[in-house]
């Protein structure tokens, strides 16, 4: 939608030998002054137009503005580990490594280990607490805390980590980059043709509203509440995990890994019998840890069940694949893909068209609260249970849902996202290039039912309060961003006093 602003003569249709079919092109002049502040940079998108009218409004508030960054901003430093080439080794020989994309998941975990041989600083990429999470390439301007489930943990050098003067700025700062004004500052910054880039440098001219220390304390509350509460359900989720495994007596996952070596080659050998093949040839799928973990789950549990098993779920549901018709927000319903599955409020949600898709939608694609998802293309075999501000919401087709029958949903969903079930749902995965499973694979999962069945309950219980921790997590969250736009970006005009002294105004709303 073209839209213009006189004065400048901003956003005209431009109809020209270049551009025969009258397609809008976007174009404002900019002033000299404005090119310097941002660092000489002359890429057309530092100066996108609805950015400038967001900057605008944000400089106009009530409370007046405040730069980010520089010599006068709120930050007390911004920066990244310098840049180094990994070296990647086996679980045990190295440090756990994070990458950008698991930074916005509740509880990151990864598989990929970084040698201690490595040329870097370890201590600089270790996460600190009181530090503000800020991805710099390829997808730019997620936003995360360091909680105490990250504290410690070794993440790439693609993430910038930035310290405030003053605490309350933490996550005052945070909800203000998940409001779509905040979002819109970040994005418009970065550089790069291909891959896009965003340096600390570039958050210096951000303004940012300037508003009474009693409102950032508030904001500030409540995300540090609201990631506390994510830190309790994550606790929960390990006491669980940690009481099945001792119910079962699981040792750790290595000591079912009981491949061969031929004597005359160093390659892992095993023998299948021509009655186990069931068709498949790839190897993989006929890896011994997976028997070995049944053999152990049928001599410690009172039954091992099937994922198929009419007592453990009602239905499984696979959607075919089908051509996306997106909408506007607020002329869909909320969609998004299988990598947003571990985070709290999915970052890059897009809204699916009811009108083109409604009976998809009704059908297969709308996921329950209480519904265990199973990603099952590209990376297999992550889980989640669905929470409720979730419930009503789409997902792909590259999701398998499991619908799980009543009372069993918690201890099903613990049991799955084990590095047992793990191990049983990759062997089963196919694919030379991108690696899939269908629900015919999931069918046949082993579910180990435990011989005390209390202990079952409390697991399933457990389960279940750690996903309504991660509910109010969530309320929590939404409701620092509205106060954020609510009080801090509204339109009022800046009062002459200097704005920022009046703490008992308010006005309405700007939503961007």
């Amino acid at each position: 939608m073209v839209r213009s602003s006189e004065p400048q003569n901003e956003n005209k249709e431009l109809f020209s030998a270049d551009n025969p079919r009258g397609k809008a092109v976007k174009w404002c002049s900019v002033p000299l002054s404005d090119v310097i502040l941002n660092r000489n940079r002359l890429d057309a998108s530092v100066f996108d137009i609805e950015t400038k009218q967001v900057r605008n409004r944000i400089m106009d508030g009530k409370y007046g503005f405040v730069y980010f960054g520089g010599e006068n901003g709120i930050i007390e430093d911004a920066c990244y580990p310098g840049r180094f080439k990994r070296v990647y080794c086996k679980k045990g020989n190295g440090e756990a490594f994070y990458l950008p994309s698991q930074m916005l998941d509740i509880y990151p975990k990864t598989d990929k280990y970084i040698s201690k041989s490595t040329k870097c600083n370890m201590d600089e990429l270790r996460l600190k607490q009181n530090t503000l999470l800020l991805t710099r390439s390829g997808t730019i301007g997620n936003i995360s805390l360091v909680s105490k489930t990250m504290e410690g943990k070794v993440f790439s050098d693609d993430v910038i980590r930035i310290t405030f003067q003053q605490e309350c700025d933490l996550g005052y700062m945070y909800a203000f980059f998940k409001t779509k004004a905040g979002k819109m500052m970040l994005t418009t910054n970065g550089y790069g043709s291909v891959i896009t880039h965003l340096e600390p440098e570039h958050l210096a001219a951000i303004p940012v509203p300037d508003a009474p220390i009693r409102l950032r304390q508030k904001i500030n509350g409540l995300i540090t509440q609201s990631y506390r509460l994510r830190d309790e359900s994550n606790k929960i989720i390990d006491m669980a995990t940690a009481y099945l495994a001792k119910e079962l007596q699981l040792p750790d996952i290595e000591a079912f890994d009981v491949s061969l070596y031929h004597p005359e080659a160093s390659v892992e050998t095993y023998s299948v019998k021509l009655s186990d093949m069931e068709g498949r040839f790839d190897a993989s799928y006929h890896a011994p840890i997976v028997p070995a973990i049944t053999e152990h789950l049928k001599e410690f549990s009172k039954e091992v069940a099937m994922v198929g098993d009419s007592r453990i779920s009602k239905e499984i549901i696979l959607p075919g694949r089908f051509k996306r018709v997106y909408v506007e927000e607020g002329y869909g319903i909320p969609f998004f893909g299988g990598k947003n599955i571990g985070e709290l409020d999915p970052s890059d949600k897009k809204y699916l068209s009811f009108s083109r898709h409604g009976k998809k939608i009704k059908d297969e694609l709308t996921i329950r609260e209480g519904m265990i998802l199973i990603t099952c293309s590209g990376t297999v075999g992550n889980i989640a249970l669905v929470p409720k501000h979730w419930d009503g919401w789409a997902m792909t087709h590259d999701i398998i849902r499991l619908v799980p029958c009543d009372g069993i949903a918690g201890y099903v969903y613990i049991w799955l996202q084990t590095v047992y079930a793990n191990a049983m749902l990759k062997a089963c995965s196919y694919g030379s290039v991108v690696s899939h499973i269908e629900k015919e694979h999931l069918c046949h999962i082993p579910v180990p039912m435990l011989k005390d069945k209390n202990a079952q309950m409390q697991i399933n219980n457990l389960a279940l309060q750690a996903n309504r921790k991660r509910y109010e997590a969530y309320e929590l969250e939404r409701q620092a961003i509205e106060v954020m736009e609510r009080e801090a970006l509204c339109e009022e005009g800046r009062k002459e006093d200097g704005g920022g002294k009046d703490e008992g105004k308010t006005s309405a709303s700007w939503r961007g």
